[in-house]
């Protein structure tokens, strides 16, 4: 049997025991909840908007090869890479050597600094990384230009969902904002972004690798500092249970 209860406005206040909080709302209420959390209002909005796409968009023929808009905006720059291999080569040199420097700051942070969140980081995302691109192994891009001096040299196949080289940039640069350095942490981040764009432009990533490596560097950085609390609290409670 279902219980209501109201008061002597006669609004319902509660249904079968429970007190439902959206029945306590006012206007003002309302208004207030558009004024200070607007950003959640705003993805409401974007959910509504993209569900209306999504359901009225023409799917991709399996016999076509796929839509990327980042492969649109950067249609130019594709067309400048192809019509000149030595850039091309440049620029492939310099994004390893730009991985170099993730690398090894990485290794710099635990070897030297010893703090081994970082690294700890890279490892789960690395291997998290292999095991999705095995699992599915997109195909290679329409138009892709290859480098032997671009990273992994030699020209090597290599997973594409998800791209390691944008998540182990951002890995650097959270851990180098936690010891403030700012300058060194920004640069990083430009050097990101030319990075994710170069990568469109050989076609050496879909858009979806890139974004999943932004969200992939955050999420590993975040593991490896709960692994490292609760590896902490361990070593506490051990030492604790010693002494006594």
């Amino acid at each position: 049997m279902v219980n209501k209860t109201g008061n002597s406005n006669g609004v319902l206040h509660c249904v079968s025991g429970f007190d439902p909080s959206f029945l306590k709302w006012t206007v003002h209420d309302v208004v207030n909840v558009a004024k200070r959390h607007w950003l959640p209002c705003f993805f409401a909005l974007g959910l509504l908007f993209f569900m209306g796409v999504e359901y009225t968009l023409r799917m991709v023929p399996a016999s076509s090869p796929p839509f990327d808009l980042g492969f649109v905006a950067t249609h130019r720059l594709h067309q400048l890479l192809s019509s000149s291999p030595a850039l091309n080569t440049l620029l492939a040199a310099l994004n390893t050597v730009f991985v170099g420097m993730q690398t090894a700051y990485i290794m710099w942070t635990w070897l030297i600094e010893g703090r081994p969140r970082a690294t700890i980081s890279a490892l789960f995302m690395f291997t998290c990384r292999g095991i999705l691109g095995f699992s599915t192994q997109l195909p290679v891009p329409e138009g892709f230009l290859g480098s032997g001096v671009d990273f992994p040299v030699g020209n090597v196949s290599f997973f594409l969902f998800f791209s390691g080289h944008v998540a182990g940039s951002v890995i650097a640069s959270l851990d180098m904002r936690r010891m403030e350095r700012w300058e060194l942490a920004w640069t990083f981040d430009v050097l990101n972004v030319l990075q994710a764009v170069r990568l469109l432009g050989t076609r050496g990533h879909y858009t979806i690798d890139l974004a999943a490596g932004v969200g992939a560097g955050f999420l590993f950085d975040s593991l490896a500092g709960k692994y490292e609390e609760r590896k902490r609290k361990e070593a506490i409670t051990t030492a604790k249970e010693a002494f006594i």
